[in-house]
């Protein structure tokens, strides 16, 4: 009897930038682009909350590769709070558990208590989250009625900007630029806790994922259409190059001949090269991968794509 394998897809790599909508998990958006662009290989990049909307930059082939790199970087997000109500999730989507008048909040009291809130700063994950716990996500344990403590870790909020005061509908609107492991959420839920009345997040937007903003994004309907009208390659056409999302390394550009021995596994000796940390690596004007700096001058091989 022949045994049927599902056939493999297809050996892209790129990066799309998607626009998620609200409502729709990170994974869920994931396998829909797969299937899409019909790709053998894809990661994301770190999941948004299904409230969330805004840049989640997906990964095809090769270029999985760099998806640590932007797991790791900065975020910029907008998020729209409501004063008066706390939830066990921090958002709109939790269940209550206080409520209290927010109508003695000024703006003046919104400013100084975001102060506390800036720069390097502990924070503690909550539990409706997707870090794990003896290996199982704190969500899960979150859902089950269960709670466990939780170290506070260090995050870095490079900017956090009050947009708007909307006294009446008691909402505060933020701009946040921040580091990797920032929950708006947190800093919502702590705010609140800081002016004495709770709050929750009612809307999050994600502007910003490393290199990647919205204006490199795209829907997953606008995706669904052009390839229904164009075919693959109309969707391929928006795929852009892995070396984006490293494109605050320093560029090493090397012969044919010096590429030809680190894709060997070797350390090479170049000219100019930076004196510590990781590089991108080009053979002539190809991107060949991540290379790093070692103690005696030379570059060595980190993370190699295939050519």
């Amino acid at each position: 009897m022949t045994q049927y394998r599902r056939p493999r897809g297809r050996s892209i790599s790129g990066i799309i930038v998607l626009d998620k909508a609200t409502g729709a998990s990170s994974n869920a958006c994931l396998q829909e682009a797969k299937n899409l662009f019909a790709a053998e290989k894809a990661g994301h990049t770190g999941s948004l909350d299904p409230l969330a909307t805004g840049v989640l930059p997906l990964c095809f082939g090769e270029a999985t590769k760099v998806s640590q790199f932007l797991l790791d970087s900065d975020k910029r997000y907008t998020t729209l709070l409501q004063l008066g109500v706390r939830t066990d999730t921090a958002d709109i989507e939790g269940s209550v558990i206080s409520q209290r008048d927010p109508s003695g909040v000024t703006k003046a009291q919104i400013e100084s208590a975001l102060e506390q809130f800036r720069g390097d700063i502990e924070q503690t994950p909550p539990m409706y989250s997707a870090l794990k716990h003896k290996g199982q996500p704190l969500y899960k344990l979150a859902r089950a009625g269960k709670e466990v403590e939780r170290q506070a870790r260090p995050v870095t909020v490079y900017e956090l900007k009050l947009l708007a005061f909307d006294a009446t509908a008691a909402t505060v609107e933020l701009e946040i630029f921040c580091s990797k492991g920032t929950y708006v959420r947190t800093i919502g839920d702590d705010l609140g806790e800081a002016l004495g009345c709770g709050a929750n997040v009612i809307a999050l937007r994600r502007l910003q994922a490393g290199a990647f903003t919205l204006a490199q994004c795209v829907t997953i309907e606008r995706l669904r259409e052009l390839k229904e009208a164009g075919g693959l390659a109309s969707i391929d056409a928006l795929l852009c190059p892995a070396d984006i999302a490293v494109e605050g390394l320093p560029a090493v550009v090397l012969p044919q001949q010096t590429a030809n021995f680190l894709k060997l596994g070797q350390a090479v000796m170049v000219r100019h090269l930076p004196l510590s940390g990781l590089v991108r690596l080009y053979e002539e004007d190809v991107f060949i991968g991540i290379g790093t700096i070692l103690d005696d001058g030379r570059v060595a091989p980190k993370r190699l794509f295939a050519t």
